[in-house]
């Protein structure tokens, strides 16, 4: 058996299996299922096979389980219409059996809200119409911005936000132990973020603290729908789906800076995207999930690569080793307070069991891109 073939033996004091806590949310231990489009719920209704899909990670001990995204309730937000929606009677109903069984089998589960913005058209062919954006700028690709639509008026920005906040509310009336928000890869709320991407002159705009505005605001609002104790992950990124040279932020300085409004309004945690966790940032070792833990004083969940060799993108070009014993290095991370929790995507796809198989030192299965098409 290679190194690359099994995972390292957990300890009795192993890191990953120590409870952690996220605001009022006790977790059983530090492993989280990363958010994971997978296009399999037909007209957006998660059936019986979501439900079993996620229940069988939360029976194998993942400790929260951050389904993938889900639209929140605005005419705008889709562009794929096999991936789930988080509004409308018959998809309520599919989520509540989501998580009646995710519960059942002993896990915890929040949804991820998502929002495209302007990144993408809709992958049926039809138009969405008029695309919702910072500046009707799409931006990135290397190249200097891409007129796209009109920049979003006071009233639209009013209506997104009471789109995600409506959106966590079902979630906390569905039974739901919290939300994440995408915020990260360039989609909508990245958008504002984004510099590029984001040229406004007015509170939406400007400094990085002004082009976190809409976010706050979604914060707050979500807060004060659902109660302040009802636990809010926000991920985001330095990279973008269409550029990965991007960068939010080139320093420290300008990351707390980033990071403060975020805190103030609400956010609990910070799951910080990234193509391989063990890069750190700023010409340091720490990692950008280390970072978001040291600056914000919130719990940081790290991702990217977990016992995996090549990231999500370059598992599409072809056949190559899809296993890694790179769990050495996370125990270390973790063990040294740089972030409390990690989040494990496609390993977990190839290996439901994942936390047992890591936990025994078990061999792994090796992923392969097939599994993104598969609800096992």
């Amino acid at each position: 058996m290679t190194n690359t073939e099994r995972a390292s033996e957990a300890t009795p004091s192993d890191i990953l299996f120590q409870p952690g806590r996220i605001g009022s949310l006790g977790i059983s231990n530090r492993i989280v299922m990363a958010p994971m489009t997978r296009s399999l719920s037909p007209g957006g209704v998660p059936g019986p096979d979501v439900a079993a899909y996620y229940r069988r990670r939360a029976e194998a001990g993942v400790g929260l389980i951050v389904t993938e995204g889900t639209w929140v309730p605005h005419w705008s937000a889709s562009d794929d219409p096999a991936a789930p929606r988080f509004y409308g009677d018959d998809a309520l109903a599919g989520w509540k059996h989501v998580v009646d069984e995710v519960h059942a089998g002993g896990g915890l589960i929040m949804p991820q809200l998502w929002h495209v913005g302007q990144l993408f058209e809709e992958k049926t062919g039809a138009s969405r119409g008029h695309l919702i954006g910072p500046s009707g700028l799409t931006g990135g690709f290397g190249i200097m911005p891409t007129p796209s639509d009109e920049p979003a008026t006071q009233q639209e920005i009013d209506e997104v936000i009471d789109a995600y906040a409506k959106a966590a509310l079902s979630a906390k009336e569905l039974g739901f132990d919290g939300v994440e928000l995408h915020a990260g890869h360039g989609y909508l709320l990245d958008q504002f973020f984004w510099e590029t991407s984001n040229i406004r002159t007015d509170r939406y705009g400007g400094s990085l603290v002004g082009r976190t505005r809409i976010v706050v605001e979604i914060v707050e609002e979500i807060k004060r729908r659902t109660g302040g104790d009802f636990p809010l992950l926000l991920r985001f990124s330095q990279w973008k789906m269409h550029d990965f040279t991007a960068k939010l932020f080139s320093t420290p300085a300008e990351m707390e800076t980033f990071l403060h409004p975020l805190v103030v309004a609400g956010v609990d945690a910070f799951h910080a995207s990234q193509r391989r966790f063990w890069e750190g940032e700023f010409g340091t070792d720490l990692n950008l999930a280390g970072w978001a833990q040291k600056l914000s004083g919130k719990p940081g969940i790290t991702v990217g690569s977990v016992t995996l060799q090549r990231d999500l993108i370059e598992s599409f070009s072809g056949p190559g080793s899809e296993s890694a014993d790179n769990i050495p290095v996370l125990r270390e991370r973790m063990s040294r307070g740089d972030f409390d929790f990690v989040a494990v995507g496609r390993a977990l796809l190839a290996n439901p069991d994942w936390p047992q198989r890591v936990r025994s030192g078990r061999p792994l299965r090796p992923y392969n891109v097939s599994a993104l098409s598969q609800l096992v």
